[in-house]
């Protein structure tokens, strides 16, 4: 008997160093955040117009550590939900062959047909397209904003996928 409450008492104590933390944030959390950010950045304005050198430091830095807070929490999800952000190999256009891409690039249409859309951008956690015309596009492992009229790029996450 007493040994069976030796192991009960070590089973309670140890029981929050076996269970994993949990990392994930909510979308609620996420908006929170953002809301966050909007606020610093109209306190950055405001300490612009009406405030002193003292108050833009100050206001800045609290934005620039908001924007690293959401950074980290964000990195943290996707570690935590590596499953979501596997894909298979990816397969690109005839003459595929990799290269870095940089915002202005211009991509040949065939690398952003319909096959290569990223249709659930919101299951990534990416920022919806500002208009129709503007598509999330998988090109090796990274994803990529571009302008369907033009083939422009708008905005690039190397190494997106594993």
């Amino acid at each position: 008997m007493r040994k069976l409450m030796i192991a009960a008492l070590a089973a309670t104590v140890m029981s929050p160093v076996l269970v994993a933390p949990a990392n994930a944030q909510s979308r609620a959390e996420i908006r929170r955040d953002n809301r966050e950010i909007q606020r610093d950045r109209r306190d950055v304005q405001n300490a612009r117009r009406y405030g002193n050198r003292n108050d833009v430091r100050y206001a800045r830095r609290d934005l620039r550590n908001d924007r690293r807070e959401r950074r980290g929490d964000w990195r943290d999800y996707r570690r935590t939900h590596r499953n979501v952000y596997t894909q298979r190999r990816y397969v690109g256009p005839r003459g595929y062959r990799y290269n870095p891409v940089t915002v202005g690039y211009r991509f040949q249409p065939s690398y952003y047909g319909r096959n290569y859309w990223v249709n659930d951008y919101a299951r990534y956690r990416l920022p919806r397209p500002g208009y129709r015309n503007q598509r999330w596009v998988r090109y090796g492992n990274d994803v990529v904003l571009v302008d369907i009229r033009t083939g422009r790029v708008i905005q690039v996450h190397n190494r997106f996928f594993y």
